[in-house]
């Protein structure tokens, strides 16, 4: 589609789509008017158009899924720890989590994130050392536990590090630590 317009205004930040709503309008009536006549005259056609359009529709909310459950961990139950003030992007690359020491610094925190892509989990107490404690004790500890959901790379044997939720972690201690 080609569109010459006196005064054109663009959206986004690479100005790759025009955002006058009056030539939105106009081309999704003239495109609509189109392709409901098309259809119309050519019903073969537009069963095999319509068929491909609700499979690729199929498909990609099974991605979708399938991208949603490999965030989440297999030591979670159904769903990411209460105290995580999560991101709300779903591109690993880009997320951070922000591991801070109580609620009162998570508050902190929270209001200083970018929503977008820094999460943040405050946890409380000095957390078990992990090197000096046997796995009952690991496993059983409420912390250590918040911590494996959150990340989602799992435990051994299941750990991976294609399930991870986060490119960056990052830990802000207090200066007692």
């Amino acid at each position: 589609i080609s569109i010459k317009h006196s005064e054109p205004q663009y959206q986004g930040q690479t100005k790759d789509r025009l955002g006058n709503t009056e030539v939105r309008e106009f081309t999704n009536s003239v495109v609509s008017e189109l392709l409901e006549r098309f259809f119309l005259e050519n019903p073969e056609e537009a069963a095999k158009i319509t068929a491909k359009a609700v499979s690729a529709m199929f498909s990609r909310k099974r991605s979708e899924a399938a991208l949603e459950s490999a965030r989440k961990s297999p030591f979670e139950s159904a769903s990411l720890p209460g105290k995580l003030a999560d991101c709300t992007t779903k591109d690993m690359e880009i997320s951070e989590l922000y591991i801070v020491e109580g609620d009162s610094a998570g508050g902190s925190a929270k209001s200083g994130r970018d929503r977008f892509y820094q999460a943040i989990l405050p946890l409380r107490g000095k957390v078990l050392n992990v090197e000096k404690a046997n796995h009952e004790k690991i496993f059983k500890n409420e912390e250590i536990r918040t911590l494996i959901t959150a990340i989602g790379a799992g435990v051994n044997p299941e750990f991976s590090l294609d399930k991870i939720r986060y490119n960056k972690i990052i830990i802000m201690t207090d200066a007692d630590v």
